[in-house]
């Protein structure tokens, strides 16, 4: 058997455990989380304990498993061979008619917002924000490739107007995409954002103005590249994606193989961003299980508005995401004994985590966007008189283990790109594995967390209006 062959079977039989490691795990998660998370039962087949240590040792295994697989060419495979498509003419062609439509929609959004009934999941303007971009459209751009850049009606409507009066500051970097994501975030557990179209329309309107005006000041190019929190939430995302974009085309990769590369993530700025999309769907997540409940309803009773404790929450939750995230980068850089930055590290290894923010976003999102998928085509329909009583799916209560899956796929596929990274930065085999310890722990934390989040039920935040 020639080398190759023996080193391809190698490969093959890790990745054939890996997915084993993944189909078990699931399997013991799921039959706890339905039971006793998604479903909103309480009776819980599987010990908490034992599926929060399945789902870690899941992502713990698959570390150890593709720590065997040490030949660079093997590695470098997955991530450089890709399938190039030239299409010019097509490519012009489609985005712009993915711009008219981007334009027409936001058109559309404010005159339904506006003209249509004021009722939350009926009102078109609500259904095609959240169900059609926070979780159809943010899902399909994570698993088949992103489109926005096309889409973007704001950045078409600034291209039109007189621009770039002004040098975008170095300084800033993205630290406005990360303050104002933040920012939405809190508004969407503030205020009646889901709940009241007109409110809605109020923070489009806003945002409008913000990142128009930005636009215009500091060019269309430096704006939606650095500083517009939705160009960066979808370019995050759409580097998760098979199929990516280049110059004159697009190519067909490996899932997640944009990953690895160093041009993805610049600057401390672009961490932040990528640990603040990690860090929202978690908290989204905790303040609707019964622990995040009593959190709250504590902390407002010590005489704190709730408002403030949701923004205390929201910004002290990140600012532990980002200290957790260099306390692994100093360990990293301790156990491979390298000369590298610490600034380079934190940079090189802060992409593979947009592979379980992804994990994250399915898990949240992808039972939400199904089941209401059917109202956003009534909506779309009859805009301005949707049905009062729009369809909406059922999903079956399997539906947990596929929610589960996507998070342990997240994880499973940020620590392959972490583990290729290593091997890009240290060019010892020992040095490399021992390097990725301290991220594998953090990714594992991660996990369990997640898991527990989604295994807990959910219930409507206190003291939100409604």
């Amino acid at each position: 058997m020639s080398e190759r062959s023996a080193l391809a079977r190698r490969t093959g039989i890790v990745l054939a455990v890996a997915v084993a490691v993944l189909a078990t795990s699931a399997g013991v998660v799921a039959a706890s989380n339905v039971a006793a998370g998604l479903s909103g039962g309480s009776d819980v087949s599987v010990p908490t304990w034992l599926y929060l240590a399945t789902g870690g040792g899941a992502v713990g295994a698959s570390a150890l498993l593709t720590m065997l697989v040490t030949d660079r060419d093997v590695i470098g495979t997955y991530h450089d061979r890709a399938l190039e498509a030239s299409v010019d003419r097509l490519l012009a062609a489609g985005s712009l008619l993915l711009g008219v439509v981007g334009v027409l929609g936001l058109v559309a959004l404010f005159a339904v917002g506006i003209l249509g009934p004021n009722i939350g999941l009926i009102s078109g303007t609500v259904l095609l924000t959240f169900v059609g971009g926070r979780s159809l459209l943010t899902i399909g751009t994570y698993a088949v490739g992103n489109p926005w850049p096309a889409l973007n009606p704001w950045r078409r409507i600034a291209e039109a107007l007189p621009n770039g009066y002004e040098t975008y500051p170095e300084a800033y970097g993205s630290w406005p995409a990360v303050v104002a994501l933040l920012t939405f975030v809190w508004l969407e557990v503030v205020a009646p954002l889901t709940s009241s179209p007109r409110a809605l329309v109020a923070i489009l309107l806003m945002y409008s103005l913000f990142t128009i005006s930005s636009a215009v000041v500091f060019s269309p190019e430096a704006w939606f590249r650095r500083g517009d929190p939705l160009s960066l939430w979808f370019r995050c995302y759409g580097s998760v994606a098979p199929i990516q974009r280049t110059d004159d085309g697009f190519e067909l990769r490996y899932p997640g193989s944009r990953l690895s590369e160093a041009d993805l993530v610049t600057d401390r700025s672009l961490v932040a961003f990528v640990l603040a999309l990690v860090w929202e769907l978690t908290y989204s997540g905790f303040i609707v299980t019964p622990l995040g409940v009593r959190t709250i309803e504590a902390l407002v009773g010590i005489g704190l508005p709730p408002v403030l404790v949701y923004l205390l929450l929201l910004v002290g939750g990140f600012g532990f995401f980002w200290k957790v995230y260099w306390i692994a980068i100093d360990r990293t850089r301790d156990r491979a004994e390298t000369y590298l930055s610490r600034e380079y590290l934190g940079l090189r290894l802060a992409a593979p985590l947009l592979a379980i923010a992804a994990g994250y976003h399915f898990a949240h999102y992808i039972g939400f966007g199904l089941s209401l998928w059917p109202s956003l085509v009534d909506a779309l329909a009859m805009p301005l008189h949707p049905p009062p009583n729009p369809t909406r799916y059922a999903l079956p209560g399997w539906f947990g283990y596929v929610e589960i899956a996507g998070i342990l796929l997240g994880h499973l596929l940020a620590v392959w790109v972490t583990h290729t990274v290593s091997f890009d930065l240290f060019p010892g085999k020992l040095q490399a594995i021992r390097s990725q310890y301290p991220l594998i722990v953090v990714m594992i934390f991660f996990t369990m967390v997640s898991l527990y989040l989604v295994s807990q039920g959910s219930t409507s935040p206190p003291y939100v209006p409604s």
